[in-house]
Formats: C-alpha cells, sequence, structure tokens
C-alpha cells in the first residue's frame, strides 16, 4: 500500500480520465475505479467505499448538468430506484470475501466490454407494455442495486442501453436517468458500508480532487457537447484495459 501511495498523483491523474469518459455519458465510473484500485494494491475494505464516494461524487455533478439541461425525467427513472436502493443498502452491509468480490468485479467489467463492442444496434425496441415494464424495471433495479452495494459500482452502464432498448428514452435522458440512478445506489451503498469500515478518508483527498474535476468537465461536455459515440469508444479502450489488468492480478494472485 505504500507503494501506491507514493504515487497517488499519478493514480488521481488516471481517475481523472475515467472520470471526465465515465460522466460524459452518465456514468460515474466505479467499475474502473474499482478495478485499478485491486491491481494498485488497495486494502479490501477500502476498495468499495472509496468506488462508492468517488461514483457519488461525480454524479452529483452529473445529475446536476443533465437536470439543468432539462434531460432528466424522474417519472422514468423512479420504478428502478423504488427496488435498487434498498437492495444497494443490502449489498453494502454483505461482507463478500475478497476472491468472490475480484471476481463479481471481472465478470461485470466483460458484460460492459460487451455491451460496448458487441450490442452497437440499439434501433430495434421491445414493446412490453406498462405492465411488463415496470415488471422489468422492478427486476433490473433489484439486480443491478445488489451489485452496487457489493462491488462499489453504480450500474448505470446496464441501466443506460435498457432504457433505449425498452424505448423508454432518448440517449440524453437515458445518460440523465443512468447519473441519478448511480448517485441514489452509490449513497446507499456507501452508508451502509461505512458502518461497518471506518476509514481516514483524507488519504484519498487527491483522488476527490481529481474526479470532481473530471466529473464536471465530462458531464458538460457529454451535455452539450461530444457526441454520445464518440465518448462510448474512449470508454471501450479505459474497459478493456481495466479487464486485462484486473484479470492478470486474480490470476497472479
Amino acid at each position: 500500500m505504500a507503494e501506491v501511495f507514493t504515487s497517488i498523483y499519478f493514480v488521481a491523474a488516471l481517475f481523472f480520465i475515467v472520470a471526465l469518459v465515465y460522466s460524459s455519458v452518465g456514468l460515474g465510473g466505479g467499475s474502473s475505479y474499482t478495478a485499478l484500485m485491486v491491481v494498485l494494491g488497495f486494502s479490501a475494505p477500502v476498495i468499495p467505499v472509496v468506488s462508492l464516494l468517488l461514483n457519488l461524487l461525480v454524479t452529483s455533478i452529473g445529475s446536476f448538468n443533465f437536470i439543468r439541461n432539462r434531460h432528466a425525467r424522474f417519472d422514468l427513472v423512479v420504478p428502478f430506484l423504488v427496488t435498487s436502493v434498498p437492495m444497494s443498502y443490502l449489498g453494502g452491509a454483505l461482507q463478500v470475501p475478497e476472491e468472490i468480490f475480484q471476481w463479481v468485479l471481472l465478470v461485470s467489467l466483460v458484460i460492459v466490454a460487451l455491451r460496448l463492442y458487441f450490442w452497437r444496434d440499439t434501433a430495434f425496441r421491445l414493446e412490453l407494455g406498462k405492465t411488463g415494464t415496470i415488471v422489468v424495471s422492478l427486476l433490473t433495479g433489484a439486480v443491478l442495486g445488489l451489485v452496487a452495494g457489493i462491488v462499489g459500482i453504480g450500474g448505470g452502464v446496464y441501466l443506460v442501453p435498457l432504457i433505449i432498448i425498452l424505448g423508454l428514452g432518448t440517449g440524453q435522458e437515458a445518460a440523465a436517468c443512468g447519473a441519478i440512478f448511480v448517485w441514489l445506489n452509490s449513497l446507499a451503498g456507501l452508508l451502509s458500508r461505512m458502518q461497518y469500515n471506518s476509514i481516514d478518508l483524507t488519504n484519498y483527498i487527491p483522488l476527490i480532487v481529481a474526479v470532481i474535476a473530471g466529473g464536471a468537465l465530462g458531464s458538460w461536455m457529454g451535455a452539450v457537447r461530444l457526441s454520445r459515440k464518440t465518448m462510448e469508444k474512449i470508454l471501450g479502450v479505459i474497459v478493456v484495459v481495466a479487464i486485462i489488468l484486473l484479470a492478470r492480478t486474480i490470476l497472479l494472485s
């Protein structure tokens, strides 16, 4: 751990880039923060807490920017939140062994990469009807919330494409809902984690400052400047690198 803090500003620079890219598409970056901290040797109790905190900060800014630009639709995101928030709190309370934690994270990243690179055609729409859509929303929210609390990710990277596939909103509306979804799930998971893990967050101030700056710039770019496809291509590169590094760490441990 000492070696990690000798290069804390380099880690902060990496987190700045992650926050910038993820926030541009309405996400917090939790999956990549978590993967990087595992690879860099952060202690297991620290990783979910710090990741959820950084997620919370980035999506606070993202939510504000998307709401200010009138992309947010609370009627769209609320059904997902009904089940995701309590399940995120439950996930944060679970004491998952480090090996299982790492494998769950790796699987999550692989799914993200598959979505970014192979699930490109989102032109079709699933007609589920009002009841079917609510049921899917509740079930999806529960699963994503549980994973969010356990691993320290927000789950928005799965929610955003689902909203588009179901034909529930536009790309920017989906990104706005993703930011709000990640924010509330991160808050629930963090509150739960903090009851069991007392961590001195002053050691992580450079990381906090970095993601705030990256989140502010990225969410502004996503809301008013760059196209979603452009930022997703950059996001894909970051996710693949995280997968390679994390898989190497798991297999060599």
